[in-house]
C-alpha cells in the first residue's frame, strides 16, 4: 500500500471513527482461534463486531448474533440504523449479515430513527417457521419514560425482519403465584407493601415497565420473556404466546425490590440460572446470579459469580446473554458488553467461560480462551467419558 503521510492518516481517522484499525483492515481475512475479551473483535471485512447487547442463536449448524448498531461518538447510545446480523460455524470468526431490523425514516413510527432499542434477541418458533425478535424500546424524543417492550417477525434468520408493535406486557394481569409462594410475597392491591409494589399497582391498567430483557426458550418450547420492570426495581419473568410474539398474562416476579437489569437466563441439568446485574447506569457494577428448580421459581439469589481480580466490576463489562455451545455438555459462555458511551461504537465484547462447581458456577477473568477450555474441566470429561 504505497500512500503518501497525508493519505495515510486521512485513511487511518476513517477506519478509527467507524471502529476499525489499519491491523484489522489488513488482516480482514485472517483466521481467529481464540477469544480475547475485551479486544478489537474483526469481522470477515476486518470490521470490528458491531452487535452490542445481543443475543446468540444458534441454528442449523450456524450460530447467529443480533445486537444493536452503534455509530460514533455519544449519539450512538441511540437508534440510528438499528439491529446488526452475524453469522459463525466457530463462534471465532463472523460474516457480517448486514442489518436485521432497520429503523424506519417515519418519525410517526414506533422504531424511528432516534428511538432508544436496546438489547435485541431473536428466537425461532417451529411452529410457525418464524424467527421473532423481541428488544427493549424507548420512543423517540421521550428519554427512557415509555418502558416498552418491541416484536418483530422474519422468515428468514437474517432478516428482514417486519416491526409488529411496541406495548407494556400484561396489562392487567396480577402475577401467577407458585404453590407455597408466602403471604408477604404477594401484592396486596389496597395496601402495598412496599414502593415496588406500588409501582405495580400504578402500571397495572396499562401493562408494566418492560426496560433490560432477555428471550429464553426451554426444552418444550415454551419460551419466556425476562425484563426489568417496576422502574428496574424489579425483575418480571413472563410467559409468551405459542407463536412467541405476545403474552401470555401468566409471570412471575423476582427479586423483589434489589434492582437487577441486564438478564441472561440458560438451563443445565434440569436447573434454571440467571445472570444479571444491578443499576448503575452505564458504570460497571457486581454480577448477580440466580437459581431455581422450576422456571416460576422461587427463584434463590446467590451472590456475585464472578471471582479474581476485577469481579466486583464484572471485569467492566454488564451482562447480556449466555449462550451454550452446540456439542458440548454443560458447556456456556457469559456474554457482556464494555460500554463506551462517549464513544459508543468502541464498546467492546467480553466473552468468557461459566464453569460449574457442582451446581455453583463461577467467571473468571482470561486475557484469551478457546472453546478446548470446556473439554478440561472435570465435569466436562466426566460428561464426555459417559457418551463415548
Amino acid at each position: 500500500m504505497n500512500l503518501t503521510r497525508r493519505k495515510r492518516s486521512v485513511l487511518f481517522s476513517v477506519f478509527i471513527s467507524a471502529g476499525l484499525t489499519l491491523g484489522g483492515m489488513m488482516n480482514a481475512h485472517a483466521q481467529v482461534s481464540k477469544f480475547k475479551p475485551g479486544a478489537v473483535w474483526p469481522d470477515n471485512n476486518g470490521v470490528h463486531i458491531n452487535a452490542h447487547g445481543g443475543g446468540v442463536l444458534y441454528q442449523n449448524g450456524t450460530y447467529y448474533w443480533f445486537g444493536e448498531h452503534k455509530i460514533g461518538g455519544e449519539a450512538g447510545n441511540v437508534a440510528h440504523v438499528g439491529v446488526h446480523a452475524y453469522s459463525s460455524k466457530d463462534l471465532y470468526n463472523w460474516k457480517d449479515e448486514g442489518i436485521a431490523l432497520k429503523v424506519s425514516d417515519d418519525k410517526t413510527s414506533d422504531i424511528a430513527k432516534g428511538c432508544i432499542l436496546e438489547r435485541p434477541k431473536v428466537v425461532y418458533n417451529a411452529r410457525t417457521k418464524k424467527y421473532v425478535m423481541w428488544f427493549h424500546l424507548e420512543l423517540l424524543g421521550k428519554g427512557y419514560d415509555a418502558a416498552r417492550t418491541g416484536v418483530a417477525v422474519a422468515d428468514r434468520v437474517t432478516g428482514p425482519f417486519k416491526f409488529i408493535r411496541s406495548y407494556r406486557p400484561n396489562p392487567g394481569h396480577m402475577p401467577y403465584y407458585p404453590a407455597g409462594t408466602p403471604v408477604a410475597e404477594q401484592i396486596n392491591a389496597q395496601h402495598p407493601a412496599n414502593k415496588s409494589d406500588s409501582i405495580f399497582m400504578r402500571d397495572f391498567p396499562g401493562g408494566q415497565m418492560a426496560r433490560d430483557m432477555t428471550v429464553f426458550v426451554d426444552d418444550d418450547a415454551k419460551a419466556y420473556h425476562v425484563f426489568s420492570s417496576e422502574e428496574n426495581n424489579t425483575l418480571h419473568l413472563a410467559e409468551l404466546s405459542d407463536d412467541y410474539t405476545s403474552h401470555t398474562g401468566k409471570f412471575v416476579r423476582v427479586y423483589i425490590g434489589q434492582s437487577t437489569e441486564a438478564p441472561a437466563i440458560f438451563k443445565s441439568n434440569g436447573k434454571y440460572y440467571m445472570i444479571g446485574s444491578g443499576c448503575t447506569g452505564w458504570a460497571p457494577n457486581p454480577a448477580r446470579w440466580f437459581t431455581a428448580t422450576s422456571i416460576w421459581g422461587p427463584w434463590t439469589y446467590k451472590g456475585n459469580p464472578c471471582v479474581g481480580s476485577g469481579a466486583q466490576k464484572t471485569f467492566g463489562g454488564q451482562s447480556t446473554h449466555v449462550l451454550p455451545v452446540a456439542g458440548k455438555k454443560n458447556a456456556f459462555i457469559f456474554m457482556a458488553d464494555k460500554w463506551e458511551p462517549k464513544n459508543a461504537i468502541d464498546g467492546r465484547h467480553l466473552w468468557l467461560p461459566i464453569v460449574f462447581k457442582g451446581d455453583d458456577i463461577e467467571i473468571s477473568w482470561r486475557d484469551e480462551w478457546s472453546l478446548n477450555y470446556f473439554d478440561e474441566q472435570p465435569d466436562q470429561k466426566q460428561a464426555t467419558q459417559k457418551t463415548k
